[in-house]
């Protein structure tokens, strides 16, 4: 389900309620592939509900520079939310969801990658009430940069 900032927290709540563990991770998600897929199911399986924080087009335009996203928020939304591990979608406009998980207040934070659980925005936030910080690595392999790239050398460069 796609909601906004201010249903959240109320959904959150909710779930806590009924004794859920509540997993957040947050993303640009632009071209969804298989590595997205894997990790989404990888972070669902920590709990009850996964709730992912998508970057807004702002916001992806910030971070990864003018030529993204290439789908526009509104679709990166629709698409992540009708994949199975995915509970909700929560669209947020700044460069890092910091404010989202102080509304959330997940039990697991999730990122992919080679973080260390000490980088992660949000880290202070988690643990503060008991919560765990997991990293999960990444598909070899597997990416929007790659297939992107890989796009721009079959059809651009002739």
């Amino acid at each position: 389900m796609i909601v906004s900032l201010s249903e959240i927290g109320k959904i959150c709540e909710a779930l806590r309620n009924r004794g859920n563990k509540i997993v957040f991770t947050n993303g640009c998600f632009d071209i969804i592939h298989c590595g997205h897929i894997d990790y989404l199911s990888k972070a669902k399986s920590l709990g009850n509900a996964l709730i992912v924080g998508l970057n807004s087009d702002r916001s992806v335009r910030n971070l990864k520079g003018e030529q993204r996203p290439i789908l526009p928020e509104g679709d990166r939304a629709i698409i992540l939310d009708a994949l199975k591990p995915v509970d909700y979608v929560v669209i947020f406009d700044e460069d890092t969801p910091y404010r989202l998980i102080q509304i959330v207040q997940p039990d697991f934070l999730v990122k992919g990658g080679d973080y260390q659980a000490e980088e992660v925005v949000g880290y202070d936030i988690v643990t503060k009430h008991g919560g765990k910080v997991v990293i999960l690595p990444y598909l070899e392999g597997k990416s929007t940069s790659l297939i992107i790239n890989k796009i721009i050398g079959l059809y651009c460069n002739k």
